[in-house]
C-alpha cells in the first residue's frame, strides 16, 4: 500500500457508504472501510474520529457557506430572505447535480440506522444555531432570528429530501426557494 494516496477522505466516504449499504452500519468496521478504500486504519482516523462521522464530515463547510450567504444578503433583506441567500450558497457549492445520486444513497443509509438518524438530527440543530447566529450578527432580534432559523432549517430538510430524489432534475436552489415559500405560507396560515 502506498504511503500517500490522493483523495483519502473522499475515498473513505465512498467506501463507507458502499459498505453501510451492503452490510449495514452495525456490521461494518473502520478497518473494513479503510481496506475497501485501499488505506490504513490510521489514515481513517486522521480524517474522521469514528465510522459515524465519515458520513458527516462536510458539516463545517456547509455551516460556513450558510454564514457567508446570510451575511452577503442585501441589507434590506428580511430574515427569511437572508436565510434564502444562505440556502442558495450551499446549493451552489455543496448540492450540485453531480452529487444527487450520492446524496440519495447517503440519505437511505442514514434512514436505515437510528444512530445515524440521531447524528443527522444533531447536525441539523447545529446548522439551525449557525443560521440564528448569522441572523443576529445582521442585527435581527434574538427571537426573530431563532424563528427564521427554525423555518429555514425546516425548508432545508424538505429541500434535501426533495432534491435528493434522483427523479428530480431541479436545481437545489430552486427547490430550496420553493420550500422556503411553502414553509412561510404554512406558518402564516397556521396563525391566522
Amino acid at each position: 500500500m502506498a504511503r500517500w494516496q490522493p483523495n483519502a477522505p473522499e475515498r473513505l466516504v465512498v467506501a463507507a457508504l458502499d459498505l453501510f449499504a451492503e452490510r449495514g452500519y452495525e456490521n461494518t468496521t473502520v478497518i473494513d472501510i479503510a481496506e475497501r478504500a485501499g488505506l490504513t486504519k490510521s489514515t481513517f482516523f486522521r480524517h474522521f474520529p469514528d465510522k459515524r462521522e465519515v458520513l458527516f464530515g462536510g458539516g463545517g463547510a456547509m455551516s460556513g457557506l450558510l454564514d457567508e450567504g446570510i451575511a452577503a444578503a442585501p441589507g434590506t433583506a428580511t430574515p427569511l430572505e437572508a436565510v434564502a441567500h444562505g440556502l442558495d450558497s450551499i446549493g451552489r457549492e455543496v448540492f450540485v447535480p453531480a452529487r444527487r445520486a450520492f446524496t440519495a444513497r447517503r440519505q437511505a443509509v442514514i434512514a436505515a440506522n437510528p444512530e445515524l438518524r440521531e447524528r443527522e438530527a444533531l447536525k441539523g440543530l447545529g446548522l439551525t444555531a449557525r443560521m440564528a447566529d448569522a441572523l443576529r450578527r445582521r442585527g435581527v432580534p434574538g427571537l426573530t432570528a431563532r424563528v427564521a432559523a427554525q423555518l429555514g432549517a425546516l425548508a432545508l430538510t424538505i429541500t434535501y429530501e426533495r432534491w435528493s430524489d434522483t427523479a428530480n432534475a431541479e436545481e437545489f436552489t430552486d427547490v430550496a426557494r420553493r420550500a422556503l415559500d411553502e414553509v412561510r405560507a404554512a406558518g402564516a396560515s397556521s396563525v391566522s
